[in-house]
C-alpha cells in the first residue's frame, strides 16, 4: 500500500482530499493509501458535535467534521496518520480496526523506548495515564478514512481550552519522554509500516 508524506497541510483541504479519495476507493477508481502530515492549528469536532470546550473562545478555528469522536486539537508538532482502507473487503470490523490503529502507535512508540498502552473504555493510546494519541474515524461504503493523531512536541497550551476527547485526563507528548526523536516524515513512514504489518496479519 503506498505511503505519502504531505508535510504541513491546512485542515479543510486535507479533509476534502480524504473524502474524495475515499469515494474513489469505494468506486474502484483508486487504491488504498496512507497519508501522513502535520496541520496548521485547528480544533475539530465530530459528527455528534459534542462541545467539550472549557472556554468560549478558542485560539484557533473550530471545524465540524464527518468523523467520529469529540473536539480535539490538531497543529504543528502533532503527527497525523490518514489511512484510506477497504475495511469490508479486508473483512475487518470497525472495532478490530480501532484496535489495529491503537496497536500501531503502541508498536511505534516501543521502537523509541516509550511504553504506551490502552486504557479500557477510553479510545486512543496512553502513557502513564495521559493521552498521547487520539483516534477519529469515518466509515462509509465499507471504506475507512480519517485516522489518528500522535502528539510529538505539540505545545500543551493548545489543549487547555478543551477537555480532550471528553476524558478529563491530560495530554502528553513524545517530547516529555525523549530529548531526541526521529523527524516527522520518518515517524510517519515507520508508523505506516507498523500499521501495514498489522493489517497483513489480520
Amino acid at each position: 500500500m503506498p505511503f505519502q508524506w504531505l508535510g504541513q497541510q491546512p485542515y479543510q483541504p486535507m479533509w476534502q482530499q480524504l473524502q474524495n479519495r475515499a469515494a474513489d476507493v469505494a468506486a474502484g477508481r483508486e487504491g488504498e493509501i496512507i497519508w501522513s502530515c502535520e496541520h496548521e492549528p485547528v480544533y475539530t469536532t465530530g459528527r455528534r458535535a459534542v462541545d467539550n470546550r472549557q472556554q468560549d473562545e478558542l485560539p484557533a478555528p473550530l471545524i465540524h467534521t464527518d468523523r467520529g469522536g469529540e473536539t480535539t486539537f490538531h497543529g504543528t508538532g502533532q503527527l497525523m496518520l490518514y489511512p484510506i482502507i477497504r475495511l469490508k473487503a479486508r473483512g475487518i470490523s470497525p472495532k478490530r480496526y480501532v484496535h489495529l490503529l491503537e496497536q500501531s502507535v503502541i508498536d511505534l512508540l516501543a521502537d523509541i523506548d516509550i511504553n504506551a498502552e490502552r486504557i479500557c473504555g477510553l479510545p486512543g493510546v496512553w502513557v502513564n495515564g495521559e493521552k498521547i494519541a487520539a483516534i477519529g474515524l469515518r466509515i462509509q461504503n465499507g471504506i475507512a478514512y480519517h485516522g489518528m493523531a500522535l502528539n510529538v512536541d505539540v505545545k500543551s497550551e493548545w489543549f487547555d481550552p478543551i477537555n480532550p476527547c471528553g476524558t478529563g485526563r491530560k495530554s502528553t507528548n513524545i517530547a516529555n519522554y525523549l530529548l531526541q526523536w526521529p523527524e516527522m516524515d520518518t515517524l510517519g513512514s515507520r508508523w505506516s509500516e507498523h500499521l501495514q504489518r498489522l493489517l497483513s496479519r489480520n
